[in-house]
């Protein structure tokens, strides 16, 4: 298995690299770099060595867990990434340097994180070229923080009472879920067909709408314009385009997605 652009960076500099933090405690190395822990350092760990840490969002918005999936669902314009100092609070720390990124709406999720980890790669092989001296002196964070909790899989379940918007953005984290005839169905990809409006989880009953040929879409309603959805997988079942799948279900008029 290749490893990832990290790990890559990383090696590409000389840096070790380990997972079980506490194994940097009396290594002799005169700065950590921590990139997707997913947990608070120790405090005796900071004792006895100076830590950065890559954070994927314009920090002080989006400290936390998940702080690309709530930029995202937020309907942030750009996202980013920093480079900070840790310390004991969460994600708290001085900035040394960040990136912004922009959000494209129905970008998908692992499309903008791989930017990310381009840019902070980039970063990190420019920051450390000699070492902790070339850091420089962190800028300490400015701004009203929001946090970003895990997302549930709760969160990612299609009301078709919202916006087409919203929708989209669930959808572009992965994973985003439904229910058809009682069957958990997946959404992979949609896109929006601004020029149809339907009840919200009705599915179109046509042919053709304002002279828009929509024989080979499977379209529903939101509570702003129609969602085509492109790619589905129903459950235990390979992923099957929309119409494919529509082709099989055997419609009927009035049916409706939703609990």
């Amino acid at each position: 298995m290749s490893p990832s652009p990290v790990k890559k960076a990383a090696l590409e500099m000389g840096l070790d690299v380990v997972y079980n933090v506490e194994e940097c405690i009396g290594a002799g190395a005169e700065l950590g770099v921590v990139v997707a822990f997913g947990s608070l350092i120790k405090p005796e760990v900071l004792e006895h060595l100076d830590m950065v840490n890559l954070h994927f969002s314009l920090l002080p918005r989006w400290r936390g867990a998940a702080p690309l999936q709530r930029a995202i669902l937020a309907g942030d314009s750009y996202t980013g990434v920093c480079l900070m100092a840790l310390e004991q609070g969460l994600d708290t720390g001085p900035i040394y340097d960040c990136k912004k990124v922009p959000i494209h709406l129905g970008q998908p999720l692992d499309q903008i994180r791989d930017q990310l980890v381009e840019h902070g790669c980039q970063m990190l092989i420019q920051r450390l070229k000699d070492g902790k001296a070339s850091l420089g002196v962190p800028t300490p964070q400015v701004g009203e923080p929001t946090y970003a909790k895990k997302i549930s899989k709760e969160e990612l379940f299609l009301d078709w009472k919202n916006s087409a918007e919203f929708l989209l953005r669930i959808i572009s984290l992965g994973q985003a879920w439904t229910i058809f005839r009682g069957v958990r169905v997946k959404v992979i990809q949609a896109r929006i067909i601004p020029q149809i409006k339907l009840d919200p989880g009705l599915v179109l009953d046509a042919k053709q709408v304002n002279g828009i040929d929509v024989s080979k879409k499977l379209i529903l309603g939101t509570s702003t314009n129609a969602l085509e959805l492109v790619e589905v997988q129903p459950a235990g079942k390979k992923p099957i385009s929309g119409f494919s799948w529509k082709n099989g279900l055997n419609l009927k008029a009035g049916e409706r997605f939703g609990r």
